[in-house]
C-alpha cells in the first residue's frame, strides 16, 4: 500500500528531513521524492510505502498535518486508492 505526501510553504532548512523522520519513526518507506522550490514557496510531493507502517494510517496523516500546523506547511497525507480514485474517469 502506497500514500502521497503534499508539502507546501514557505521554504526553510529540514522540511524534507523532518517529513522524512516521521516517516522513517513509524515504518513508512520513501519511495519517490520531488520538491521544488518557486521563489520563496517550496512545493513537495512523496510516494510513500505505508504497508509496514507501525501506526494508524490516520494517525500518521495527523501527525503529519500537525508537524506542519507547527512549521506553518500545509501537510496532506493521502491513501493511494483515494488519489487513484479522484483521477480515474
Amino acid at each position: 500500500m502506497r500514500a502521497v505526501i503534499t508539502v507546501i510553504g514557505k521554504d526553510m532548512v529540514g522540511i524534507l528531513a523532518k517529513v522524512s523522520t516521521v516517516c522513517a519513526e513509524n515504518g513508512v518507506n520513501v519511495l519517490e521524492v520531488t520538491q521544488s522550490i518557486l521563489q520563496e514557496m517550496f512545493a513537495m510531493i512523496m510516494m510513500v510505502d505505508i504497508s509496514k507502517c507501525t501506526i494508524p494510517f490516520s494517525d500518521l496523516a495527523d501527525q503529519l498535518t500537525q508537524m506542519g500546523e507547527d512549521m506553518n506547511l500545509r501537510i496532506h497525507v493521502m491513501h493511494e486508492d483515494i488519489f487513484n480514485s479522484m483521477h480515474r474517469i
